[in-house]
């Protein structure tokens, strides 16, 4: 939930005006901030002309027309918010007239098992014998308990009605096109307009919302084997009711099975608690932004198809952007039903809109701003260059002014990288500690949400030779742009030249096959290539999608356009308003002055 695209650091000085200094700075959070109602931030369309008309970008009248549909977007959303609070209001009274009237229904029956088991005791005891040899063996367990689940449910229908239904929300956008031609530039427009207009405001990139989802899914999964307050919760209950033990088990196994019901599929459960993120207490719409939407594999594809269409059917407004159409996201037909389902899906609740500038504007930006003072990227590998970028590291962690030692950060799943040196928010890595081993997406998350600044020294030439280094690197790039980091390279080739051919074979997209799981004392990631499976405890085997040889092109052309952005003053300007690592200073100091943010940094 955080920034992909330094152009929109630009963004601070339309909704603030200017500052003292000539330096352009960024203040764009994506988190839900409570906001002034009478404070409103300009639309998409008039940032974006804005930025034209200063000279900071350079005009393209095929993203002036995305940021207009973004713009009558936007405009249509006061109405929606308004009709949401509406709906959740609706629907929270219908909840509880619901569960009141289940409970009701059940005591009834109840009432019934405990006259029936008391004035047939005795004259019962042969017929009950008699009958329980009658009853067919096939009969499978819970099948009882089905029926009556769906009888209690047909009831509850007839007295209490369907579920209300929400409000048809405005149709989101599906931008796609080719690599920096200004897509995530546009959608972080649009989203940061969303404040104070949406209350339910999430963003997340693909590899991000990922790894959330197989966390969220594995938390739902352990909470339904074991959810010790739920249980307490039935049990008080239960044990309040005025029947004697026999039937307090009969309604204590009725409730358990409507529980187990409810979470056969977790999916939707996922859905709610992660993306909409929703408190009891608030109502309202909701907006998903999702950068770089993909479908690389089999759990992408049921993931994103069964947690968007739940958002989706439930009311959320969806942008998204991406490489590819919808309809050419599957290209190896993997789950072909679920995947058209989904597209489908897509296609009923967002425009479609193709940004067709083959321009790399990030590229144009590098050209336009080049610095001669402040040099991040140190090649090739020769002593001038090593020691240039051995120099630039006890520059900056003398400027921090805190001694260098090795740490420990904190992964997701409960695991632990080692970090060999850091201090005070930079940190250094060599490019096989990174990427030549069993490490992926969420390690790289880690790193970039805790260090401002990462040096990383020997990086090589990429070919096919390398493929699962070469994708481990292009998500490391990935996650330290999304998440703006400032980053220093010493590197054995220029950047243009840093990614060479696919005449060796086709490139596996490993990070989407290392699953994590929580396992106590077992390796949790073990390579692709090596392994042959896509992780130890327990995950699936043999999901491995060969990526086309244009969808490797895309990865390559994006991470060499993340790491030309990254040299950029623009860019540089932007870490310390929007790298999480300075804005939860903020956050802890309560508001925003010159005194209690880390020094500004010169490098």
């Amino acid at each position: 939930m955080r920034k992909a695209s330094s152009i929109s650091a630009l963004l601070y000085g339309l909704r603030h005006g200017p500052k003292p200094s000539s330096r352009v700075n960024a203040i764009r959070c994506y988190c839900d901030r409570a906001v002034s109602s009478s404070r409103k931030l300009a639309g998409p369309l008039t940032q974006y002309r804005s930025l034209v008309e200063q000279g900071k970008l350079q005009h393209d009248p095929n993203q002036e027309a995305v940021a207009s549909q973004l713009e009558n977007l936007l405009g249509r959303l006061e109405k929606y918010e308004s009709d949401m609070e509406e709906y959740h209001t609706s629907l929270a009274n219908w909840e509880k007239k619901r569960e009141n009237e289940r409970r009701r229904i059940l005591m009834e029956e109840a009432e019934g098992k405990q006259k029936d088991d008391s004035g047939n005791n005795q004259g019962n005891k042969f017929f009950g014998r008699w009958m329980s040899k009658k009853r067919p063996e096939n009969v499978e367990p819970g099948v009882g308990k089905w029926v009556s689940y769906l009888n209690r449910e047909r009831k509850l229908d007839s007295v209490v009605g369907r579920r209300p239904t929400a409000p048809a929300a405005p149709k989101g956008l599906y931008i796609y096109g080719n690599v920096g031609s200004g897509k995530t530039m546009l959608m972080d427009m649009f989203y940061s307009a969303t404040e104070g207009i949406v209350k339910h405001r999430k963003r997340y990139h693909f590899h991000e919302a990922m790894l959330k989802i197989n966390e969220q899914m594995h938390q739902t999964w352990k909470n339904q084997v074991a959810d010790k307050s739920m249980q307490s919760s039935i049990a008080n209950w239960i044990m309040s009711l005025p029947f004697d033990s026999k039937v307090k088990e009969w309604v204590a196994a009725e409730e358990n099975y409507k529980q187990q019901v409810q979470m056969k599929n977790i999916l939707p459960a996922v859905a709610d608690k992660l993306l909409l993120d929703r408190q009891a207490d608030q109502k309202g719409g909701s907006i998903l932004c999702f950068d770089e939407i993909q479908t690389v594999d089999v759990f992408a594809i049921v993931a994103l198809s069964g947690i968007v269409s739940r958002l989706l059917s439930t009311g959320t407004v969806f942008v998204a952007t991406s490489n590819r159409a919808p309809r050419d996201l599957n290209q190896d037909g993997m789950q072909k039903e679920i995947f058209q389902k989904f597209v489908a899906k897509l296609n009923e609740h967002c425009e479609n809109v193709l940004i067709g500038s083959e321009i790399d504007y990030r590229r144009v930006i590098s050209q336009n701003q080049r610095s001669k003072h402040q040099e991040h990227y140190f090649w090739p590998s020769d002593s001038i260059a090593l020691e240039k970028f051995e120099r630039k590291w006890h520059e900056v962690t003398n400027q921090v002014g805190e001694p260098i030692t090795s740490s420990t950060i904190s992964v997701m799943f409960g695991r632990k990288l080692e970090v060999p040196e850091s201090c005070n928010g930079v940190a250094r890595f060599s490019f096989e500690y990174l990427c030549g081993r069993p490490v992926g997406a969420a390690d790289y998350i880690a790193v970039a949400e805790n260090f401002h600044t990462v040096f990383i020294s020997g990086i090589p030439v990429m070919s096919m030779r390398i493929r699962d280094k070469a994708r481990r690197f292009i998500t490391l790039v990935d996650e330290l742009y999304n998440h703006h980091c400032r980053l220093f390279c010493s590197a054995a080739s220029s950047i243009d030249d840093l990614f060479q051919g696919t005449d060796e074979g086709v490139l596996f997209d490993l990070e989407s096959f290392q699953f994590e799981t929580e396992i106590e004392g077992a390796k949790l990631r073990r390579d692709v290539l090596a392994g042959g499976n896509i992780s130890s405890g327990g995950a699936p085997t043999g999901l491995v999608s060969m990526l086309s040889g244009q969808e490797e092109m895309f990865a390559f052309r994006r991470a060499v356009s993340r790491l030309i952005e990254m040299q950029t003053p623009v860019y540089l300007e932007g870490v310390h308003s929007l790298h999480p690592y300075f804005q939860r200073q903020r956050q802890n100091s309560g508001y925003i002055t010159a005194e209690n943010l880390q020094p500004q940094l010169t490098f």
